[in-house]
């Protein structure tokens, strides 16, 4: 009985080593995805910057436009 009980405890020590490095290791990519994400972010922030700087040139004032050649 001793055995068997003994045998049971090595095993559950076992499963909990196995989980605690899997926890680990889902912490770190956790920890990755975060500096990804913020990363993304920024990128996304600037790229929404620049956009909005160069509106300008792309939707310029008809009415600073030389008539057509057909006038």
């Amino acid at each position: 009985m001793d055995e068997t009980l003994e045998q049971r405890v090595v095993e559950l020590e076992t499963r909990l080593a196995f989980q605690e490095q899997a926890l680990a290791e889902l912490g770190e990519a956790m920890a990755a995805l975060r500096l990804e994400t913020a990363r993304s972010a920024e990128l996304f922030r600037h790229g929404l910057e620049e956009m909005k700087q160069s509106r300008g040139s792309f939707f310029a004032d008809p009415a600073d436009e030389p008539p057509p050649p057909h006038y």
